[in-house]
């Protein structure tokens, strides 16, 4: 088929029965199960924490619409869960191919339990299921795989099992060793993905290896709400900058990272301090990359996902214009669906066409094995 739009972040909303369907039997009291929120909508309840529907779920609401309780299952558009109808909401939003990102707070719920053998069954289950749920198309759908947290051997288990099951890629929510800090431990899991050419994604963030879900008492606004809305790219420069003075790349040349939904605007200027950063302090620091600078790692082995950034488009050279890859983050609050094709305009304005097909087609296609 021809390609024109490839979005390199999209989400599926957990069928209401996947848990019960693709969890083995012993772990299914702790199952994630759906349940009423306080305003009569479905939550999945994770332990002892409820997670509404209404912020992942909310294609097409305005904003004076938009609340984070109260939405149900029944009222969404079928193409939240369903393959065949996804594919007839891509087709109306112009999407030519789109990559599915696995649930971050459902898994994260799997890693708070301190149980290894649960804690790989859940990230096993979701990964099977969204298998099974990308095959319907593979011409136009394709999965990333999550990661487990519980130790190299079974992280680099799940990566072979990742690629020979079809994943395009695998998302990490903590490092692969399960250590709060990136080290050598993790360079076997390095090794195996540039092996087996699989890109590794973070999706925002990675958390502390002893994350654990945290009862919130309320969803329903505030300061805090925005503010985290508001700075999700603000892990990012860290880990980017961890990954490169730590030589991950050197040793590893053929690696691929993907930040996911955290913009490109703010690229440069990291670009611009690390490699003053490098300069100045190299020698005392005892960080020798070889004959690269730091910009130059990034410019070979990072991308970055963004939904809206007339900023990072505009400057697409300055970021990388293979460097740069559109996401619609659909059914999250912040898509712009049925929009897409207008917002990708709006933003590409004045770009030559060539670049602007790169950043919105042929990154993500290269990447994930459409093109």
């Amino acid at each position: 088929m021809e390609y024109k739009i490839i979005d390199c972040d999209q989400h599926v909303i957990e069928a209401p029965d996947l848990w019960e369907k693709m969890l083995p039997a012993k772990f299914q009291d702790r199952a994630p199960k759906l349940v009423r929120d306080e305003d009569g909508g479905d939550a999945w309840l994770l332990g002892g924490h409820k997670e509404s529907l209404g912020l992942v779920a909310a294609a097409d609401v305005k904003p004076r619409d938009l609340r984070w309780t109260g939405v149900r299952y029944e009222n969404m558009h079928p193409g939240i869960c369903d393959p065949k109808a996804r594919l007839e909401l891509m087709d109306e939003d112009g999407v030519s191919a789109a990559v599915f990102f696995p649930p971050q707070r459902t898994m994260l719920y799997f890693m708070s339990v301190k149980d290894s053998e649960f804690h790989l069954a859940g990230m096993r289950a979701y990964n099977e299921w969204i298998s099974s749920w990308v095959s319907h198309c593979s011409e136009r759908l394709r999965c990333i795989w999550q990661m487990p947290a519980t130790g190299i051997d079974s992280a680099v288990e799940m990566l072979r099992d990742a690629r020979a099951a079809g994943a395009v890629g695998v998302g990490l929510a903590s490092w692969p060793s399960g250590q709060a800090l990136l080290s050598r431990e993790d360079d076997e899991f390095w090794a195996v993905a540039e092996e087996l050419a699989m890109p590794i994604h973070v999706h925002i963030g990675l958390v502390p290896a002893n994350y654990t879900t945290q009862k919130v008492a309320t969803k329903k606004g505030g300061a805090p709400q925005l503010v985290a809305l508001a700075t999700t790219m603000s892990r990012m420069p860290v880990l980017i900058a961890e990954t490169i003075f730590n030589g991950v790349f050197e040793r590893f040349p053929g690696l691929r990272f993907v930040g996911g939904e955290v913009g490109a605007g703010w690229v440069p200027y990291l670009l611009q301090e690390m490699d003053d950063r490098y300069r100045r302090n190299r020698y005392w620091c005892e960080v020798n990359l070889g004959d690269k600078l730091p910009s130059e790692y990034f410019a070979q082995n990072w991308k970055v996902g963004f939904v809206r950034d007339q900023y990072g488009v505009q400057n697409c050279d300055a970021v990388g214009v293979r460097n740069m890859m559109w996401s619609s983050d659909f059914p999250h609050h912040i898509n712009d669906w049925p929009n897409s094709r207008y917002l990708i305009d709006s933003m590409a304005q004045g770009i030559d066409e060539a670049k602007k097909r790169r950043i919105f087609c042929e990154n993500a296609g290269e990447l994930y094995g459409f093109l």
